[in-house]
């Protein structure tokens, strides 16, 4: 996966020949800008780790997006995620030579979840962690005026194009509008800090979805909960109870979001191709 894409297009708001000034960058800013540009790695990182370690291609599922998603807003490393699952294949080779070769085939990434939570509990003991960059300058960050002010307005397009069942449907138009005025405002007055306008955009995405939860027949929840509970089945004994629930919790997101093809609106999923 070389990186995260919305599947929209690039479509924005009409731009004159003024040159717009940067998204105004605070210290904190700088350290946003680079930690989103370190979670771009993060995804593809893992991703290829663990297709190299299982020593064949196998295209991540729903359920493994999920999972990744998960230790990432909680916060955990790559460092230790990559170092589980080498820890955890190190120990399934082992037991391959013993058992002469005759050892089950790794098939999901959720396999690996215990021995990356025990390498997150080393890292933590061990005081491991890498200095996120301070500066970071933001004509190289991708995250220019213009280019964020494309990205909401596209997404604001999408969102109002979807087929929604009441109460989706009007917190989308909502959902859109602001969309919307958040990508003039970015043109009229480029002050906003990238890490308010990512927070504002993590809260409209939370009301959406509620609203599709709401909205959703219960077919298709319950089918798409079972479908979480028997992906999730073989990995129960290596993941915490509080980690199952979230991950089940993003790949509902995921599927619903998918099934209406709605795109995520955090600053994150901006692809920067």
């Amino acid at each position: 996966m070389s990186a995260i894409s919305t599947g929209i297009g690039s479509a924005g708001p009409s731009q004159g020949t003024t040159e717009v000034p940067p998204l105004q960058l605070t210290a904190f800013g700088k350290v946003f800008i680079g930690q989103m540009q370190n979670y771009f790695n993060y995804f593809t990182e893992i991703e290829e780790r663990f297709q190299r370690r299982r020593g064949s291609l196998l295209m991540l599922s729903t359920l493994d997006w999920a999972l990744i998603e998960t230790w990432r807003e909680a916060g955990v490393p790559l460092e230790a995620v990559l170092r589980g699952i080498d820890n955890a294949f190190d120990k399934h080779d082992a037991k391959a030579m013993r058992a002469a070769g005759r050892a089950r085939k790794v098939n999901g990434l959720a396999w690996c979840a215990q021995s990356v939570m025990e390498a997150v509990e080393q890292a933590r003991e061990a005081a491991i962690g890498a200095a996120t960059p301070a500066s970071v300058e933001a004509t190289e960050s991708g995250f220019e005026t213009e280019r964020v002010g494309r990205y909401l307005e596209a997404n604001a397009v999408v969102v109002e194009a979807a087929k929604l069942n009441a109460p989706a449907d009007g917190v989308a138009a909502e959902v859109a509008a602001r969309l919307r005025a958040l990508a003039f405002g970015l043109i009229a007055e480029p002050m906003m800090a990238l890490e308010e306008l990512d927070r504002t955009l993590t809260v409209l995405e939370e009301k959406l979805f509620a609203a599709l939860l709401t909205a959703a027949p219960e077919e298709e929840l319950v089918g798409l909960r079972e479908q979480a509970a028997r992906e999730l089945a073989p990995y129960k004994g290596k993941m915490q109870a509080v980690q199952i629930k979230q991950v089940q919790q993003q790949f509902l997101q995921k599927r619903m979001l998918e099934a209406r093809k709605l795109p995520r609106l955090s600053l994150f999923y901006m692809s920067h191709e």
